[in-house]
C-alpha cells in the first residue's frame, strides 16, 4: 500500500523517536539521580523530573498511540476504555513535562534575579514539592479528556475504537475547556518561558557590566572572573533547555492559534494545513529527547558519567570473558 509522503515520514519518525527517546531519557534519569554531575540538588531534582516526564510522554504518545495506530490497529490498545486512558495519559504527561520546564526556568530566574528569594525557594525540598504539585494538577486537569470519546463499534459486548462524541463539537463547556487546555499546555508556558528568559538575560547583562566595571575589566584588565565563569555555565544550561523548548514548540503554538481562529479542523492528508499540523506534532515530541543531548553538550561531568555508564557493560563483558 502506497502511503502519502507525510504518512510515510510519520511511520519512520515515531518508531525512531521511541528507539532513541526511551534509552536516552532512562540514561538521563539514572545519571542525574546519582548526583555526580556537579549540579545543585535543586537543579538535579528538576532535571530528573523533566527526564521522567519526557520518558512517559515518549511511552504514551509515540509508542502506545502513534505506533499502535500505524502498526497494530486491531490490538487491545483500541478497546475504547484503553485508548481513552492512553489519550488521558498523553495530555497529563505533556502538561507535566511542559510545566516542569516552566518551573525550572522560574527557579533559575529567581536564583539569578531575586537574591532574597533564592535561599528560600531554590532548594531540593521546594523542587520536590513543585514537581509533586505539577504532577497532581496535571492529572486533575486532564481527567475530562477521558470522557471525550465513545466506541465506534461494540463487538461481543466489547467497545472498540475511540471516536469523539458529537457533543464535543456543540457544547459550550467543552469548547471553553479546550481553549483553557490549549492556553495551559501551549500558549502560556511558551510565553512565560520567553518572558522569564528575557528578564533573566537583562539582569545578567546588567550584572556583568557592573561587575566588569568594578573589577576594572573595561580598562584592559585581563584577570579571569570565576564568578562570571560559573554564572555563564549556569545560564548556558538554562538557555539551552528553555531555548530548545521555544524553538520546538513555536510551530505548535502558532498552528493552534491559527486553528482556533479559522475553525479549520477537517482537511485531507495532502492539505498544507495537515502537513503543518504533523510537522508541529513531530517537533513538539522531539523536545522530549533534546534535554539529554543538551546535558551532553553543556555539562562536562555529565559526559564523564555517560561514558562510564556506556563503557561499564563492555568492561564487564571483557572481565567475564577473561575470567
Amino acid at each position: 500500500m502506497e502511503y502519502p509522503v507525510m504518512l510515510q515520514i510519520e511511520r519512520i519518525f515515531y518508531p525512531a523517536l521511541a528507539v532513541f527517546g526511551v534509552p536516552v531519557n532512562l540514561l538521563a534519569i539514572v545519571i542525574l539521580s546519582r548526583g555526580n554531575c556537579g549540579l545543585s540538588k535543586c537543579i538535579t531534582c528538576y532535571m530528573v523530573g523533566m527526564a521522567a516526564s519526557d520518558l512517559l510522554v515518549v511511552i504514551s504518545e509515540p509508542i502506545f498511540y502513534r505506533i499502535g495506530q500505524m502498526y497494530f490497529p486491531d490490538s487491545f490498545l483500541f478497546i475504547t476504555p484503553v485508548c481513552s486512558f492512553i489519550y488521558f495519559l498523553i495530555i497529563t504527561f505533556t502538561i507535566v513535562s511542559v510545566w516542569l520546564t516552566v518551573a525550572f526556568t522560574f527557579d533559575r530566574f529567581l536564583a539569578i534575579c531575586c537574591e532574597k528569594l533564592r535561599a528560600k525557594y531554590c532548594s531540593e525540598k521546594t523542587a520536590a514539592m513543585v514537581i509533586g504539585t505539577v504532577s497532581v494538577l496535571g492529572c486533575l486537569v486532564s481527567v475530562p479528556w477521558y470522557f471525550r470519546f465513545e466506541p465506534e463499534y461494540i463487538i461481543d459486548n466489547v467497545p472498540w475504537y475511540c471516536i469523539t462524541k458529537p457533543v464535543f463539537f456543540t457544547s459550550t463547556a467543552w469548547d471553553g475547556y479546550v481553549i483553557v487546555c490549549v492556553i495551559l499546555v501551549s500558549c502560556m508556558p511558551f510565553f512565560l518561558i520567553l518572558l522569564l528568559n528575557v528578564l533573566t538575560t537583562r539582569r545578567i547583562l546588567a550584572a556583568s557590566r557592573c561587575r566588569r566595571g568594578l573589577r576594572g575589566c573595561s580598562s584592559g584588565e585581563k584577570n579571569k572572573d570565576s564568578e562570571i565563569a560559573n554564572r555563564r555555565k549556569s545560564i548556558i544550561l538554562l538557555f539551552s533547555i528553555s531555548g530548545s523548548f521555544i524553538l520546538l514548540w513555536v510551530t505548535h503554538v502558532v498552528f493552534y492559534i491559527y486553528q482556533r481562529i479559522t475553525k479549520m479542523f477537517s482537511y485531507s492528508v495532502t492539505d498544507p494545513v495537515y502537513v503543518t499540523e504533523v510537522t508541529a506534532n513531530m517537533l513538539q515530541l522531539l523536545s522530549t529527547c533534546t534535554n539529554t543531548c543538551i546535558y551532553v553538550l553543556t555539562q562536562k561531568k555529565f559526559r564523564e558519567e555517560l561514558k562510564n555508564a556506556v563503557s561499564y557493560p563492555l568492561k564487564l563483558i571483557v572481565k567475564i570473558v577473561k575470567s
